[in-house]
């Protein structure tokens, strides 16, 4: 068999098609429509269960009638405003939804938009945090060479990305057993006149922590008193900005504090919709430069947009709205608080057990991590773990943290709807099944290569 070369299974072509198909090239020949979805379905079967990845923050599941609302607007190019007008009027619904829930001063004089995901929202969010500080500087005759944001060191991969496609220095400011969050220790050494804003993480993708906006806005009074340095916030709420308002509605992390100019989100992480689709609102339209927004006309129509994407999806915008029409503030709060139930069970069960100590119990966001007792083990690892879970069909990853805590290799388990309860004591049974095997063993099992950076999913 030819590595090169796709085999067809007799049983799902006609007579007289071919039973073989280049693997890396096109084909001459038409494919019949039956046997190229057995052929893409049956090699799709390898992704394995989605609903069993305790690694992704994507979501997995949605309702039927959600599929089925997926399934007629699937053709809907969310940047033909004037082709999709209905469309374009529920994406505006929806950032001003969130507007509000974000508690804006006034959600009418709030600006936002969709986006693919979260990374481009967060991308977004920086350029106008740059483009703000540029026209500051070029107003004061002053350089706009050497702008910097500064974040936690335990910030997502697209901070990474933003700083370095968008020619930014990235201050990282480490993360510690004492400090395990951005928390404003310090953050004076790292901010100065160069300095575009400030990133807080409602949820950190390590741990699901919080990062306390109000006492970092308040370090940044502070300095501001000190230097006359105004340094804003944005908030990257990629996940929390979808749970505090309905699980901690007293935590101020939104625009209840002054400084925080914009707020990014998910709505396919605990927003509870097919990826990809996320969202970015700035507090007032003044904290968005208008030179960033431009005017399209060859689609139809006078059209604004600010996006790094042009043509991307209208579904799944609407599938937010679906969400936010089907759950309203109470059925958000009851899939959450379900969620975070799991979560603290989950949490609660794993610490109880000797070969762990459990990071944080799923409080803030349901996501929860653990590290190996110390001592307790020179045979296995939680690397070794991962992989006996995975044989069972668990994907939980293991993976070291960021910076200063470089040394400390932790286990975290994101629960998203649809992990029940039911589920999660069977994914305790495997995980003891799993100690029990590993604690077993006469030696250590050979170790095979593993990365070496950090997880950032």
């Amino acid at each position: 068999m030819n590595p090169d070369s796709l085999a067809i299974n007799p049983l799902f072509t006609r007579s007289g098609e071919a039973k073989e198909r280049p693997r890396f090239a096109l084909a001459d020949d038409e494919m019949l429509p039956e046997t190229a979805y057995q052929i893409v379905h049956d090699e799709a079967m390898l992704d394995g269960n989605a609903r069993l990845n305790l690694a992704t923050f994507v979501g997995t599941w949605m309702e039927p009638e959600a599929a089925r609302l997926y399934q007629d607007t699937f053709d809907r190019n969310m940047i033909d405003k004037d082709e999709y007008p209905a469309t374009a009027a529920i994406e505006e619904r929806c950032w001003r939804i969130l507007a509000d829930l974000w508690n804006a001063p006034d959600p009418g004089k709030a600006i936002g938009t969709s986006t693919i995901g979260s990374s481009e929202a967060c991308m977004l969010g920086g350029l106008a945090l740059k483009r703000r500080w540029q026209h500051a500087r070029r107003a004061a005759g002053k350089s706009t060479e050497t702008p910097n944001l500064v974040m936690s060191s335990a910030v997502q991969v697209c901070w990474e990305k933003f700083t370095n496609y968008w020619d930014v220095e990235m201050r990282l400011v480490p993360i510690s057993e004492d400090h395990p969050t951005l928390d404003g220790h310090q953050l004076a050494d790292y901010v100065d006149e160069n300095t575009i804003g400030v990133v807080a993480i409602m949820g950190v993708t390590y741990t699901g922590q919080y990062e306390p906006v109000a006492q970092i806005s308040a370090a940044l009074d502070a300095i501001q008193a000190a230097t006359g340095l105004d340094i804003p916030i944005h908030v990257d709420g990629a996940s929390g900005a979808f749970i505090a308002p309905f699980l901690q509605p007293e935590i101020e992390w939104d625009f209840r504090v002054p400084r925080v100019h914009s707020i990014n989100t998910s709505g396919h992480k605990y927003g509870l919709v097919y990826p990809g689709v996320g969202w970015i609102v700035w507090r007032t339209v003044e904290c968005l430069p208008e030179d960033l927004v431009l005017s399209v006309s060859y689609l139809g129509g006078d059209m604004p947009t600010f996006a790094l994407n042009f043509s991307r999806p209208g579904a799944q915008v609407l599938l937010q709205y679906y969400n936010f029409l089907r759950l309203g503030r109470s059925g958000y709060a009851a899939v959450q608080g379900a969620n975070r139930d799991v979560a603290r069970y989950l949490a609660s069960e794993i610490g109880a057990m000797e070969a762990f100590d459990i990071w944080n119990d799923g409080s803030d966001i349901p996501v929860f991590a653990w590290r190996l007792t110390e001592g307790h083990t020179e045979n296995w690892d939680l690397y070794d773990l991962s992989a006996q879970l995975r044989q069972r069909g668990w994907l939980v990853p293991a993976y070291p943290m960021p910076d200063d805590l470089a040394d400390v290799t932790v286990q975290r388990i994101v629960v998203r709807n649809g992990l029940s309860m039911d589920l999660a004591n069977l994914l305790l049974g495997s995980l003891r099944e799993c100690v029990a095997y590993l604690d077993d063993l006469n030696g250590p099992l050979p170790k095979h290569r593993r990365a070496t950076t950090s997880f950032h999913h």
